[in-house]
């Protein structure tokens, strides 16, 4: 009796997570690849972590519906780390911050992630998106991107001299925006079940095989695969794997977080989660391949295609094998500006400007914080964008915290009285004495302190000495009747 219930759970879960690693298969392996070339590197080492992220991440404990593989978010970071310490160097990071992630969830700091001020998140994502947005416009040319972001704002106008006035650029550019038109109208036909990135790629390389465009080439993974070289590590590499162990585990835990509001299913478990995703990046390390996350397009499609478990997301990393060892002359097809095209749109979602204006709208402070991790992004480096984001939210914080507002009544020529009201703390301290020391002489003022929530050391003995040496002053402080 009870074989048959079990049976017919299987097949209620069965089949449609079948059909789900499905659709998550076709969404991941255009961006494995754009991801891989955009970051510098070849494209199967993008594939090898797609396939590590479904066999490996799938089948361990922490997110059921997170679907893990190489992320846009880490292209710029990736990019960077490559032109500073070179590929051989790669795989060491890689390891380094996995083993890291491990470290990490094991010491149950998964939770701190979410502490993080929202504004910092979105302006990383950005300031991400901004980058990989401007980095991607040059194989729209067929053009090798420059390495730095000055350099790329710089070749704006070969950039757009090319496109325009070569066969090989107005091809390009003829095929990413195909690429984007058809993926932006493709969701409001009624096939849009079919992911319409994958059908932009086929429509768009179809064309493309008519045109002078640059395409992507793909060999065996055995080509690529390079043990880890240990002669390799200085400080510089500790400094990198720290840097990408923080920002991938950032993103993973953001990630689980808005997919859990997808979902009805059980929840993350975040410190599993992180050692999952250090499992991962240590054998992607292992295997010289990109660093992984938690990737919420692929999370996404995972969701909306009706998966029930995390039978979806190992399958889809079986199919990417299978995929890359029995054809992979089939990706020889696809010109590299479509890949540019979908990074492009992926830098925009990173990007997300209608959240930036609501944001700006609902809090300045709060965007002012966002504008400036960005821009630093942008201007320096991830992670220094990132740190002077996450000081400035503290002081911003601070600065809220000490809101403290001092009125002072006259009630006749000898009597004053002084309301204070909010948190007195030491930032609010020079203001808070200007106020006090201008009250008019009379023969009595009393300070009111019972509207004050905090009240700490350097603010009560400013006080207490200002009270001491003015003379007729009452304080009323808050346990007072």
């Amino acid at each position: 009796m009870t074989g048959r219930p079990a049976a017919a759970r299987l097949r209620a879960t069965l089949w449609p997570d079948v059909g789900a690693s499905l659709v998550v298969f076709l969404v991941a392996l255009p961006l494995c690849v754009g991801i891989a070339v955009a970051s510098g590197v070849p494209a199967e080492l993008g594939i090898i972590t797609g396939v590590v992220g479904g066999l490996v991440v799938g089948l361990l404990p922490g997110s059921t519906m997170q679907v893990s593989g190489p992320a846009a978010g880490l292209t710029v970071l990736v990019a960077d780390t490559v032109a500073a310490h070179g590929l051989p160097a790669l795989g060491l990071i890689v390891l380094g911050a996995g083993l890291l992630q491990v470290a990490m969830g094991l010491l149950r700091l998964g939770r701190w992630f979410r502490a993080i001020s929202p504004a910092v998140v979105q302006g990383m994502l950005a300031g991400i998106g901004l980058v990989l947005v401007l980095g991607q416009l040059y194989p729209f040319a067929g053009q090798d991107q420059p390495t730095t972001t000055g350099g790329k704002f710089a070749g704006l106008a070969d950039l757009v001299r090319a496109a325009t006035t070569t066969a090989v650029g107005l091809s390009g550019v003829a095929v990413a925006v195909l690429t984007l038109v058809v993926a932006s109208l493709w969701k409001r036909t009624p096939w849009r079940a079919v992911p319409g990135m994958l059908v932009a790629v086929v429509v768009a390389s179809a064309v493309g095989v008519l045109l002078p465009v640059p395409r992507i080439e793909v060999g065996p993974l055995t080509d690529v695969v390079a043990l880890v070289d240990f002669s390799l590590l200085d400080a510089g590499l500790l400094g990198a794997m720290l840097t990408f162990a923080l920002v991938a585990s950032a993103e993973t835990l953001f990630c689980a977080a808005a997919v859990d509001r997808m979902h009805s299913g059980p929840r993350t478990r975040y410190n599993r989660e992180l050692v999952a995703q250090g499992v991962g990046n240590a054998m992607c390390g292992a295997l010289g391949a990109l660093p992984m996350t938690a990737v919420i397009v692929r999370s996404a499609a995972n969701v909306d295609a009706g998966a029930r478990t995390r039978l979806s997301r190992v399958l889809h990393g079986w199919w990417l094998l299978l995929f890359v060892v029995l054809l992979p002359a089939v990706l020889s097809y696809v010109p590299l500006p479509v890949l540019a095209a979908l990074l492009v749109q992926a830098g925009w979602k990173l990007l997300a400007p209608k959240q930036v204006l609501a944001l700006a709208r609902a809090d300045r402070a709060e965007a002012a914080v966002l504008v400036l991790t960005a821009g630093l992004i942008v201007l320096t480096d991830l992670l220094t964008g990132t740190l002077v984001g996450l000081l400035a939210a503290v002081v911003k914080t601070a600065w809220d915290m000490s809101r403290l507002t001092v009125t002072v009544t006259a009630h006749g020529e000898d009597h004053h009285h002084v309301a204070v009201r909010g948190n007195a703390t030491f930032l609010k301290l020079p203001g808070l004495l200007e106020t006090l020391e201008a009250v008019p002489d009379s023969r009595h003022v009393r300070v009111d302190l019972t509207g004050v929530r905090h009240l700490d050391q350097a603010c009560g003995q400013a006080i207490d000495h200002w009270a001491a040496g003015r003379g007729g002053v009452e304080l009323i402080h808050p346990a007072s009747d």
